[in-house]
């Protein structure tokens, strides 16, 4: 109890009043909640109990394994077990990349509880430096996120050195195919837990501005005046993005930090240890920091970049409105966004206002339009002219496609190929005379204006040796065959091997 009212805990959240009964039964479970909700609670508080019922020591073996997408979100479940675990003597460790791995190795010997990314986690389970085959409990967070970065090989090489007998905790934001056929996998009769299951929190106002691409940055600036807010988050699309309006927020007067991709460990948890002590109001953040920024003060969010899917907008909104508490969602949509916007519309369950800021110059155009290509492109229909061997469309079916029409109908009354007569003319005197004169073995006529007695001819007398005249013998000659008896056999002429010097005598 010292560890729940330390988290603040008073009354239990809707999945954790579902799940946390499934979990203590050693059921396996399938939960699926929105960010926010309280699934990580819902998992660590059944876990920890069971633990103690089975009077474990609080230093190893590791008993239980909770695999996270992210560091941040990793570290933030590790800071919830110890806390929970304080006064119940209960160790965690954090295992992520980043970092030095010896100091995650030592810690992960003298914990519990395990809180891992897979990549790193694999490694050193490779290395033969943690080891878990005395895994009571097996807990997959985030599911979702894992399978779209690309986690899922790694998670099956883990599972399959994990003990067979095992409870296994599945949670998820959302529930796509691809999770349903992982949860087919691994849990065994599992008790489904069900809390709102892709459609933001009821607490959460959505508001769409639309807005010339162009113009983001200067409206978001305009908005961030005209608003009234705690600490505010904002996505965006690219690490570079968000470094770069981070940066002009900052020289703007605004308290700004960043998060993304490329920052290093330290400077990844100096930013979000400023964000949540208040240090900084605004975060420009990638998706990244959707499932790993774990702050109650968020109060609004903006979607400087409307996400790919609506599952993606659920995440990143599940930062504010929690735990109950109201929170703004704002989303700078351009036209070609309108499918985007209906997917929203949809999983919210209802119209999204469009809203307009006064004083603001919409048709303002971009003083930095992006250079046009030049060469190697394709020009519009309007611009192009006639392509080679082609004729302008106004020209066509006019006095030359006809002029080709009668070739089509000359050529097919041109005279026949090479050797070949025409139709009329098969079968009379002369086709007779050449069957006759092939019979006698007489020389066939070479028809094309070739010599008959030029070239290599199609039967053997009208060859000719094309070797020097002090090379050919007697009788040998190609063109001399009538001289050879084996040759009139048909049977190919063989020479007699001469010997090597080196053979034995």
């Amino acid at each position: 109890m010292a560890g729940i009212n330390a988290c603040g805990y008073e009354t239990p959240t809707p999945i954790q009043s579902k799940a946390i009964p499934e979990v203590l039964k050693g059921r396996d479970v399938m939960g699926l909640a929105q960010t926010g909700t309280g699934k990580t609670a819902a998992f660590a508080l059944p876990i920890m109990q069971r633990l103690l019922e089975n009077k474990f020591s609080g230093e190893g073996p590791i008993r239980v394994l909770v695999l996270a997408p992210t560091r941040e979100l990793a570290l933030q479940i590790h800071e919830n077990f110890m806390e929970l675990g304080v006064e119940a003597g209960i160790r965690s460790a954090a295992v992520f990349g980043g970092v030095g791995a010896m100091p995650q190795i030592q810690a992960a010997r003298r914990a519990s509880v395990i809180v891992a990314c897979p990549g790193r986690l694999l490694d050193l389970m490779n290395q033969n430096v943690i080891k878990l085959d005395k895994i009571d409990t097996f807990v997959l967070d985030e599911a979702d996120r894992m399978l779209d970065m690309g986690f899922l090989p790694d998670i099956r090489k883990i599972m399959s050195r994990l003990p067979k007998r095992r409870q296994n905790l599945l949670f998820s934001a959302t529930m796509p195919d691809d999770i349903h056929d992982l949860a087919d996998k691994i849990l065994y009769r599992p008790a489904t837990v069900q809390v709102a299951n892709t459609a933001p929190a009821k607490t959460v106002e959505h508001v769409f501005y639309p807005v010339s691409q162009h113009l983001k940055n200067t409206l978001l600036f305009k908005v961030l005046e005209q608003t009234d807010y705690d600490s505010l988050l904002v996505f965006t699309r690219t690490k570079h993005k968000a470094k770069n309006l981070a940066r002009r927020l900052a020289a703007r007067g605004h308290k700004a930090t960043f998060l993304q991709g490329n920052m290093s460990q330290n400077q990844r948890q100096r930013s979000l240890d400023g964000f949540r002590d208040g240090s900084f109001k605004v975060m420009v953040a990638t998706d990244i920091a959707a499932r790993g920024i774990d702050c109650d003060r968020i109060t609004h969010v903006i979607n400087l970049d409307v996400p790919d899917t609506a599952e993606t907008y659920t995440h990143r909104i599940g930062r504010t409105g929690r735990a109950g508490r109201s929170g703004n969602a704002f989303s700078f949509v351009t036209r070609d966004d309108l499918r985007l916007m209906r997917e929203i519309e949809k999983a919210v369950g209802y119209s999204i206002e469009h809203r307009t800021v006064e004083n603001f110059d919409y048709d303002k155009p971009n003083a930095h339009p992006a250079p046009q290509r030049k060469g190697g492109g394709r020009k519009p229909a309007g611009e192009r002219g006639p392509g080679r061997g082609r004729k302008p469309v106004g020209s066509r079916n006019t006095d030359e496609s006809r002029r080709a029409g009668e070739e089509r109908k000359m050529a097919e009354e041109r005279r026949p190929g090479r050797s070949r007569k025409p139709a009329g003319s098969r079968n009379t005197d002369e086709s007779r005379r050449a069957g006759e004169e092939r019979k006698s073995g007489g020389k066939r006529k070479v028809s094309g204006g070739r010599k008959s007695g030029g070239g290599a001819g199609k039967y053997p007398e009208d060859r000719r040796d094309s070797r020097p005249q002090a090379k050919r013998k007697s009788g040998g000659s190609k063109g001399n065959q009538e001289d050879s008896p084996k040759r009139k056999s048909g049977r190919p002429s063989r020479r007699r091997r001469r010997p090597s010097r080196f053979s034995k005598v």
